[in-house]
C-alpha cells in the first residue's frame, strides 16, 4: 500500500512539474558611459569631474500554456563608486509582470518602479535641475510615492491608441516616514506625430499630510522639429509646501546622426522670494550604439531667494554606449 502511495505522488508531482515548465528565455542589454563636467559660479570653484556609469539589464520570461506572458527583469548597476555604499550594492530596479491582451498588464516592482503619475513626472526639458545635485544647489520636482513596492496594472486596449495604467503603493513603515500611494496615467498617440499624457496621484502619510500631483505633458513630432511641454502641479495640506513646475524644450534634428536640442524649467514654490530656473543647450552626435553628448546648462536662483549666490554654471562631455 506505501509503495502504491509513493507512485501516486511521485507520478503526481511529474505531472506538477511538467505543466509547469514553458519555454523562455533570458536576454541581457547592456549600456556604459564617461563624462568629464565641471560647475562653476559665484563663490564656486569645483573644477572638473571625472564620471562613469556601467549597466547590465537581465530580462527573461516566456509564454505560458494558457497564453499569459510572465518576464522577470533586474539591474546590475555598480552605480557611483563615490556614494557610500553603493560598490557593494550592484543591484538596482527589479520587477516581475504578467501579461495577456485579455487581462492587460500587471508589474509588481520590488525597487525602482514608478508609479502611474511618477512614470510621467519626468520634465519636458528632461529634469534639468537635476543636474545641479553635484554642486549642492538646486530643487527637487516633488511626486506622489515612487520607488519600491509599487504594483502598477495597464488596462487591455480598450480604445485605440489610448493607454490607461493604474497603481497601488502601500503605506509602509510608521507614518510619519512613508506613505501611501494610488496613481493614474492616461497616454492619448492617436493623431500623427502628437503625445499627450495626463497623470495624477494620491499620497497620504498621516491625517495631517496628504497630496495631490498632477502631470501634464504634450509633445509634438513635425518633420525634423520636436516641440514638447509639460507641466507639473504639487498641492498639499502642509503650510508652503506647494509646487507648480512647468517646462518645455525643443529640439531640431539636423541629420541621421546629429540633433540639437535648447531646454528650460522654471520651479514656483509656495512662500519662496523667487522662482527657481534652469535652462540647458545640448548636441548630440549619435553613430551605432555610440552616443557623444555636449551639454551647457545654467541655474537661477535655484534656492528661490535672493542674495544666495545660487546661479550656477554646468558643462559636460559624455561618451554613451549601448550593446
Amino acid at each position: 500500500m506505501n509503495n502504491l502511495k509513493k507512485i501516486g505522488l511521485t507520478a503526481l508531482a511529474a505531472s506538477l512539474v511538467s505543466t509547469s515548465v514553458f519555454a523562455g528565455e533570458v536576454t541581457v542589454a547592456g549600456s556604459a558611459s564617461m563624462t568629464v563636467e565641471g560647475y562653476s559660479g559665484t563663490g564656486l570653484d569645483a573644477g572638473k569631474g571625472f564620471s562613469m556609469g556601467n549597466q547590465l539589464t537581465f530580462t527573461g520570461g516566456g509564454e505560458l500554456d494558457n497564453g499569459m506572458t510572465v518576464e522577470i527583469s533586474f539591474i546590475l548597476d555598480q552605480g557611483d563608486e563615490g556614494t557610500t555604499g553603493s560598490a557593494t550594492s550592484p543591484f538596482d530596479s527589479h520587477s516581475v509582470s504578467i501579461e495577456s491582451d485579455a487581462m492587460g498588464k500587471l508589474v509588481m516592482h520590488g525597487e525602482g518602479g514608478s508609479n502611474a503619475q511618477a512614470a510621467l513626472d519626468t520634465t519636458a526639458a528632461g529634469d534639468i535641475w537635476d543636474t545641479f545635485d553635484g554642486a549642492s544647489v538646486g530643487t527637487t520636482v516633488s511626486s506622489s510615492t515612487s520607488g519600491a513596492d509599487i504594483l502598477v496594472y495597464t488596462l487591455p486596449s480598450m480604445v485605440d491608441d489610448l493607454s490607461v495604467s493604474v497603481s497601488y503603493s502601500p503605506q509602509s513603515g510608521s507614518a510619519t516616514t512613508a506613505a501611501s500611494s494610488t496613481a493614474y496615467g492616461l497616454t492619448y498617440t492617436g493623431v500623427e506625430g502628437l503625445s499627450v499624457s495626463y497623470g495624477k496621484g494620491e499620497s497620504e502619510a498621516d491625517s495631517t499630510e496628504q497630496a495631490d500631483t498632477t502631470t501634464m505633458k504634450a509633445e509634438y513630432i513635425y518633420s525634423s522639429l520636436t516641440v514638447a511641454y509639460s507641466n507639473n502641479d504639487h498641492a498639499t495640506e502642509l503650510a508652503s509646501e506647494d509646487q507648480e513646475t512647468t517646462s518645455y524644450k525643443v529640439s531640431y534634428t539636423v541629420s541621421d546622426a546629429i540633433s540639437v536640442s535648447y531646454g528650460s524649467e522654471e520651479i514656483d514654490e509656495e512662500g519662496d522670494a523667487l522662482d527657481a530656473e534652469f535652462k540647458e543647450i545640448e548636441l548630440t552626435y549619435t553613430s551605432g550604439g555610440m552616443t557623444l553628448t555636449a551639454t551647457s546648462a545654467e541655474s537661477t536662483d535655484a534656492l528661490h531667494s535672493s542674495g544666495t549666490g545660487d546661479d550656477r554654471d554646468y558643462w559636460a562631455l559624455g561618451l554613451a554606449f549601448a550593446f
